[in-house]
C-alpha cells in the first residue's frame, strides 16, 4: 500500500507559481482532489496537479487580446 506524501500550501503556491491565499481558497472550495485540513494547515497530495483558473473565459490567456 502507497503511502501519499503531502506538501503544504506554501509549498503548492511555489511549485504552481501562484499566491499561497489563492492555494488555500483552492482547498476550501474543494478543487484540488485529496486536500485534507489539519489544524490551520492544508495537506495538498505531493502529485496534485494546478486546478485550471475558474475565474477566467476558457481560452483567455491575458487581459488585452
Amino acid at each position: 500500500m502507497k503511502m501519499l506524501e503531502y506538501i503544504s500550501a506554501p509549498e503548492a503556491a511555489k511549485k504552481w507559481g501562484i499566491s499561497e491565499r489563492r492555494v488555500q481558497k483552492l482547498c476550501e472550495e474543494n478543487r484540488i482532489p485529496g486536500v485534507a485540513k489539519f489544524s490551520r494547515l492544508w495537506l495538498i497530495p505531493k502529485d496534485a496537479k494546478k486546478p485550471a483558473d475558474a475565474r477566467t473565459k476558457a481560452g483567455r490567456t491575458g487581459k488585452h487580446e
